[in-house]
């Protein structure tokens, strides 16, 4: 536990509340720590934090758009890759026929949001059916494949040398958000039984990001039977029950639905929009210093952001302020609309984020002047 200097203050015209009653004219902006769980500063400008004209280095606001992938790689440790660092990796995959072949990762649990399709997986554990929205979480070392029904398209995220944990929900209890009873695990079942065989079975395991083969004269999926409490689990977004206060505009922690070892990953679903008169109606100015902030796009509207279509990705580097762009910042303060209309993927991560070879290749380039009153940069990406 650090043990910050807590200084409560109060300077010149400001709000008492944080997200609520700004005075007129100004654009709150939160300077936090650890992740919105530290101490805070809001700080009220006569103008906005991203009201910059130029930005310049390395280190920039930055988006991808995952829809311009084409390739189908034949295994999903060929999958694309978009970011990581020693604690987190996150690719991006296309499969559209059955896996020929058993995955097992050996560096860390893998976290699979299934973009779009549906299909089947068969592991260790038995069967279980995926389809559009499902999270599906296999331990480390679980041996796998998926035969999908229709394409799929997945966000990976792997828990380098760690595992995913749920989040501790606190005072509001461990049911809230989503019960852990509505979590699915894999089935000895009819389907798992018909793919027993004596054929024999390649399975490809990942190791310090090197892929080495094993080959049984079998099928290696054979279990009669298993018991324990560590097993692949399934949940869908629409299974999540979010945090909502129609008087404050609840920080992104709020929507963490894993935990890993120096990242979370959070869920945005659906929820109703604030309606207290003071509440901010969009997602508030800031900068979370200490973590990187990268965002999958699911489904929907987002009302926070211009130009942004499902299957793209943002990335806000710590320690820059953002937030709302400024036509939705205008349009989500009128309250014209009584719910949001989106589905986000966040990971939220405490060591800085590479951006890998895959986004950069499909990268708006645009992205960073997007929060000026007339963006001068465009591209396909953002059609």
């Amino acid at each position: 536990m650090r043990n910050w200097i807590n200084i409560p203050r109060v300077e010149g015209r400001a709000s008492r509340q944080a997200h609520a009653d700004l005075p007129d004219g100004t654009f709150e902006h939160e300077i936090g720590r650890e992740g919105f769980f530290g101490p805070a500063a809001h700080i009220h400008h006569a103008h906005a934090p991203t009201g910059w004209v130029r930005f310049e280095g390395p280190i920039r606001p930055r988006a991808f758009d995952t829809t311009k992938f084409d390739a189908v790689p034949d295994s999903a440790w060929a999958a694309e890759p978009l970011a990581g660092n020693r604690r987190c990796a996150v690719r991006f995959w296309r499969i559209e026929a059955p896996m020929d072949h058993l995955a097992r990762n050996a560096d860390g649990d893998e976290l699979l949001f299934v973009h779009d399709g549906a299909g089947d997986l068969f592991c260790d554990f038995g069967h279980m059916s995926y389809t559009e929205g499902d999270y599906l979480l296999l331990p480390r070392g679980t041996m796998w494949r998926l035969e999908p029904s229709a394409p799929t398209r997945i966000l990976m995220i792997e828990a380098t040398d760690s595992a995913y944990k749920l989040p501790d929900k606190g005072i509001v209890g461990p049911h809230a958000i989503f019960d852990p009873a509505i979590l699915a695990v894999p089935e000895i079942d009819a389907a798992f039984d018909d793919q027993r065989s004596e054929a024999e079975t390649r399975v490809a395991v990942k190791r310090f990001g090197q892929v080495s083969t094993m080959v049984f004269p079998y099928n290696p999926l054979d279990a009669v039977g298993w018991h324990g409490d560590l097993a692949p689990v399934k949940v869908n977004w629409r299974d999540i029950r979010p945090l909502m206060s129609h008087r404050y505009h609840l920080p992104p922690s709020a929507h963490t639905t894993f935990v890993g070892e120096r990242f979370v990953v959070c869920t945005f679903v659906p929820r109703p929009i604030e309606t207290d008169p003071g509440a901010l109606k969009v997602p508030f100015f800031h900068s979370n210093v200490d973590y990187d902030e990268f965002i999958f796009y699911h489904r929907g509207s987002f009302f926070s952001r211009d130009n942004i279509h499902p299957g793209m990705i943002s990335l806000h580097p710590a320690g820059f302020a953002h937030g709302p762009h400024p036509k939705a910042f205008a349009t989500g303060q009128k309250a014209a609309r009584k719910e949001t209309d989106e589905v986000a993927v966040m990971i939220d991560t405490r060591d800085p984020l590479e951006v890998q070879a895959g986004a950069a290749s499909v990268e708006w380039t645009g992205y960073v002047d997007s929060w000026r009153t007339a963006p001068a940069a465009t591209n396909e990406a953002a059609e």
